[in-house]
């Protein structure tokens, strides 16, 4: 007998949610001072910049410590609530996320494009 999985979690092999945290801007950068600050952050490596629905998000690319070859979490029963609160009715199981970014800077090249056709007069 065959047990149907309808978890996706068990069925994910990449643990894509696990590669990976964002933090909110909390402000829409502006100013190019605003811009300015967020290229010296994209020049890190694993930092990545995108706006999504009207916010804008720092990504920190990396590894959960706890996530283990095959994508199981070591700690799943006593990990952070935030894991608990995870709710993957859509997750990067069903598409990458980048598809929904309105815009997504991986690197300094990237945003330093973007800064020079949104102000005329950057680097001037």
């Amino acid at each position: 007998m065959v047990l149907e999985v309808t978890n996706k979690c068990s069925r994910c092999i990449s643990s894509t949610c696990c590669t990976y945290t964002t933090e909110a801007l909390g402000v829409t950068p502006r100013a190019k001072s605003d811009f300015d600050h967020l290229l010296w952050q994209v020049s890190h490596q694993g930092v990545e910049l995108y706006k999504d629905e009207g916010d804008w998000y720092l990504m920190f690319i990396g590894n959960c410590e706890h996530l283990q070859p095959g994508g199981a979490c070591a700690i799943y029963h006593e990990r952070p609530q935030i894991c608990r609160d995870y709710d993957n009715d859509w997750c990067e199981y069903d598409a990458p996320a980048e598809e929904g970014f309105e815009l997504h800077f991986r690197n300094y090249a990237e945003l330093l494009s973007y800064c020079k056709k949104r102000f005329k007069t950057w680097g001037r």
